[in-house]
């Protein structure tokens, strides 16, 4: 058996969800902090989840930087540390689930246990989505992330945020691909329930109603044929208001075939002749008899 699109599907996206999760959650790119006025210009701070690290365009980068302003200790840092741990985590579950239920090397998938690795996949992709957009939204809050109080400086979007929503999107998609697995099993559960119900006979709900029809009268053919002889239909009642147009037409007469000619004229014999004179004695008659037709 070929394995179905939606599970093929749901493999692909999956593993591409956690790979983009993966990088959001341990590269230190949330945040971007730049424009200190005291600092060289091209000074560039990237704030992640675990580490703060400079670049600069004459150095390399460097991480390790200090925190004086507390930011890694912040309760929006410590959720969203938690809950892309516990994404990761479920992704892997979800991932190895998928496996066992798919069975690319098997004939026959299964697809209950493919289902639930798809809700264990959506599971994952809402647990990384949470904390991205949290952090979006708060990203310019100083309460919340703090960063210097100087004016020019600038706080933007990193690329793990990208990232991140990126992941979790496929996340999402890839777990209900899966889930779409459940589909198959619910028909064969429903087929099996149909099977073993007993065909006993439907009760008539309250609803139900009989409805005698009347019957048309359908008078037979043979009641207009009488002795050979054709009888007319009895006439219909017109409609009242809409008198008949026109006249009867008069029906002819039978007719019979009558011949005016005599044809025992001629054939009558003398009753004292016998058998012998009539065969000798000539006959004459105008009409043709049988043999002669």
């Amino acid at each position: 058996m070929r394995t179905p699109v939606v599970m093929t599907l749901g493999l692909v996206l999956a593993p591409c969800g956690l790979l983009l999760n993966l990088t959001s959650t341990l590269a230190p790119g949330w945040r971007l902090v730049k424009g200190f006025p005291d600092k060289p210009r091209d000074l560039v701070l990237y704030q992640g989840l675990w580490d703060i690290c400079r670049e600069q365009s004459s150095q390399e980068r460097e991480c390790g930087q200090t925190d004086p302003l507390r930011y890694l200790e912040t309760k929006l840092v410590l959720a969203a540390r938690g809950l892309m741990v516990t994404s990761l985590a479920v992704t892997a579950l979800g991932l190895l689930l998928a496996s066992l239920g798919v069975r690319c090397w098997e004939d026959e998938p299964r697809f209950v246990l493919s289902g639930v690795s798809g809700l264990v996949l959506f599971a994952a992709g809402l647990l990384s989505l949470i904390p991205v957009s949290w952090y979006n939204h708060f990203l310019a809050d100083r309460t919340v992330l703090p960063f210097p109080e100087e004016a020019p400086v600038q706080v933007e979007v990193a690329y793990c945020l990208v990232l991140g929503y990126l992941g979790s999107c496929l996340l999402l998609l890839g777990g209900f691909s899966l889930a779409l697995s459940f589909a198959p099993w619910c028909q064969e559960c429903c087929r099996r329930r149909r099977k073993a119900s007993p065909r006993s006979a439907r009760r008539p709900s309250i609803s139900t109603v009989y409805v005698d029809w009347p019957q048309p009268a359908l008078t037979p053919a043979i009641k207009y044929y009488s002795n050979g002889q054709h009888r007319p239909r009895p006439a219909e009642v017109a409609p009242a208001g809409k008198p008949k147009v026109g006249f009867p037409m008069p029906r002819p007469p039978a007719k019979s075939y009558t011949n005016s000619v005599d044809v025992l004229d001629g054939e009558t014999v003398a009753d004292s002749q016998g058998a012998s004179s009539r065969s000798t004695q000539p006959y004459h008659s105008s009409l043709p008899c049988d043999s002669d037709l």
